[in-house]
């Protein structure tokens, strides 16, 4: 499968993978991607996949300094004994938003450059937490459980839930997707409070100054921060405590920003109100105390799963792939490759 290259704001005439100089190197495979990209990729690009188990080794010791350019996911991602493997990697393109699993500070420090997919993702990531909002406030899939069960007429009605309008809601990372989502709230009149590392300029929401802070002011606790080291269990005990028997979290971010095994105890013990889940700390692996709890909402990592947001997140892959083999730049960088660093570093 070919795809045309495309601009978020022009369009071009060149397709992906065609034509390319002999100087582009090798494309590797790093770790499950979207089967279509797969295509693309081992047919257009001739990218193999790096190898699991005893043929990985083997694999690196051969092609690993062929290697100028790799595509994976934030599930996969790079670390830095991989690059220590590809001595001439010149950039890490990832297929989603996040990077986290990618030691993005060894690869400024090699002038390795790194890429991501933002934008394109936004609305409906945007859109799925306002679904787990609505969802686990209002009980919504608790409640079809119930009907099919057949309980409705043994039991009676369900107990009531909570209302959505007018909710107080803190949103954690205030970014484009958490700006998305407040836009949203704003139509359920819900007052919006936010914390950020720092305070954005022009927001009309307000600022606390810590998570903990901004949880113990809300009914409801958005969690839309990067993922990584520096966001590690972000949402600690004491965050959680914070937001009390009647608060509800929602997570869109990363299952690492969120202290697990504290949320697991303190649903369990009805000190928090519930919770809407869309990631794990140890995906796909989801804690068995959790699927027994008729208030925790669990999706499996979808909020990105629209077939228009994977095609556009696919686009901007091989676009940002196609560039930088042309070019040595990337279109949405995240780390600028800087080729006069190689050489600088040993890896």
């Amino acid at each position: 499968m070919s795809s045309s290259l495309a601009n978020p704001s022009e369009s071009h005439d060149v397709v992906v993978g065609q034509d390319l100089p002999e100087s582009a190197g090798r494309v590797l495979r790093v770790g499950p991607l979207k089967p279509s990209l797969e295509e693309t990729l081992a047919g257009d690009f001739r990218a193999e996949r790096l190898p699991d188990g005893d043929a990985r080794a083997s694999f690196l010791a051969e092609h690993g300094d062929e290697v100028t350019a790799v595509v994976t996911s934030g599930r996969t991602g790079v670390d830095a004994d991989l690059m220590a493997a590809l001595p001439n990697l010149g950039s890490i393109v990832h297929f989603g938003v996040g990077y986290d699993t990618t030691d993005v500070d060894r690869a400024a420090e090699l002038g390795i450059g790194v890429s991501n997919t933002p934008d394109v993702l936004t609305d409906c990531v945007a859109d799925t937490a306002l679904g787990l909002v609505l969802d686990t406030m209002r009980g919504f899939t608790a409640a079809d459980r119930f009907v099919r069960a057949g309980r409705w007429p043994v039991e009676g009605n369900v107990p009531l839930t909570r209302k959505v309008s007018g909710a107080k809601v803190g949103i954690l990372g205030l970014g484009r997707i958490g700006t998305a989502i407040a836009d949203r709230l704003t139509a359920f009149r819900c007052t919006i409070a936010y914390h950020n590392r720092r305070v954005v300029d022009g927001s009309p929401f307000r600022y606390a100054a810590s998570p903990a802070e901004l949880a113990a002011s809300v009914d409801v606790l958005i969690v839309a921060a990067a993922g990584g080291a520096g966001t590690r269990h972000l949402v600690d005990r004491e965050v959680l405590e914070a937001l009390g028997a009647n608060g509800f979290l929602i997570n869109v971010a990363r299952g690492s920003v969120v202290d697990e095994d504290a949320l697991v105890e303190l649903l369990q013990q009805g000190r928090l109100a519930g919770a809407g889940l869309d990631v794990f700390a140890h995906e796909p692996e989801v804690p068995a105390a959790l699927l027994e709890l008729d208030n925790v909402v669990l999706l499996p990592h979808l909020a990105s799963g629209t077939i228009e947001t994977r095609a556009a997140m696919e686009e901007l892959t091989l676009q940002n792939l196609d560039t930088y083999l042309r070019t040595g730049d990337l279109v949405t960088p995240v780390v600028v490759p800087d080729p006069t660093l190689r050489g600088k570093e040993t890896r």
